[in-house]
């Protein structure tokens, strides 16, 4: 192994990208939901707000994810720096 092998971590699955984006859209789509609900004052809307949010939105948190898998570690850090 060389030595950038051994100092970076592991890469991230396609398959905990997926879970990491799904439990967060759960999250972040009962916020939205909430606030569509006060907002509107109608259930029905904010649960149709939710519902395109949450799709829409696991979709564009999945290739964000793995588009930052495809920078090499440390890549920002030496932008940075520079």
């Amino acid at each position: 192994m060389t030595k950038t092998e051994t100092t970076q971590p592991p890469r991230e699955s396609h398959l905990r990208s997926l879970l990491k984006g799904f439990t967060w859209r759960i999250i972040a789509t009962t916020t939205t939901t909430t606030i569509a609900y006060f907002v509107t004052g109608e259930v029905g809307d904010a649960l149709t707000i939710g519902g395109i949010e949450f799709v829409g939105k696991i979709f564009i948190y999945y290739l964000h994810e793995r588009a930052w898998q495809l920078a090499p570690r440390g890549t920002v850090r030496k932008i940075l720096k520079s």
